[in-house]
């Protein structure tokens, strides 16, 4: 599974080549690790707004609602370009997207397909598909930060972001274990995605790789 431990093994999206991770400075792809989020354990009082509540179901954009152990910090910064920080807004509502999939145990569940096409949403379906088949999904708090958002002339955005699954587990369906593990430096994820607008003016990610343990993302 993507972002939680190598039980749920690394997926890695097909790469967008003009995505370079160097240019990181700081969603959903290729995670391993025995600690590959689901989101965490030991949130303490760091739980961020009800995930029920994070996405509004506005111009057709599907309401995200997840279990209450779910959390997210995103510490992505407002830009002060509407267009740049509409791609950090879609980008996270994905990013809330798949984790509500996994929870609803069901990997062709719309609201991820709303904000994600090609290669990216066949590799969140095969993400999702390994949770469903471990009969597990996330639980805990990730963190996302170090953002950077390149708006390019072809009329896409390159996203480039680090995620932090220090707090963010594996939870079993049947047992309702929940796999605390070891932080280590694959706790850190680096991200890099093509997106693009569609005709209703969602910022969908069309692809997208990751890699784990990358120096840029290091606390």
């Amino acid at each position: 599974m993507n972002r939680r431990p190598t039980l749920l093994a690394a997926l890695t999206l097909t790469a967008a080549a003009a995505l370079t991770l160097s240019a990181c400075g700081s969603d959903d792809s290729s995670k391993s690790k025995d600690n590959d989020k689901i989101a965490g354990a030991d949130t303490g009082a760091e739980k961020s707004a009800s995930p029920s509540a994070s996405a509004p179901a506005s111009a057709g954009r599907p309401k995200i609602e997840l279990p209450s152990d779910v959390t997210y910090r995103f510490e992505w910064k407002k830009t002060g370009d509407a267009q740049k920080d509409a791609v950090l807004n879609d980008a996270e509502q994905r990013i809330k997207a798949v984790d509500m999939a996994i929870a609803k145990q069901d990997p062709l569940d719309k609201a991820y397909r709303f904000y994600s096409e090609g290669t990216a949403a066949a590799g969140s379906q095969k993400y999702i598909q390994e949770f469903v088949d471990h009969k597990a999904r996330t639980t805990g708090l990730t963190r996302y930060y170090n953002e950077s958002v390149t708006l390019k002339d072809d009329g896409t955005a390159a996203l480039v972001y680090c995620e932090d699954q220090s707090k963010a587990f594996n939870k079993f369906l049947k047992t309702g274990k929940t796999d605390v593990t070891k932080v280590t430096k694959d706790s850190y994820v680096v991200y890099a995605g093509t997106l693009r607008k569609n005709d209703s003016g969602v910022w969908v990610t069309e692809r997208l790789i990751s890699e784990r343990g990358s120096a840029k993302c290091q606390p």
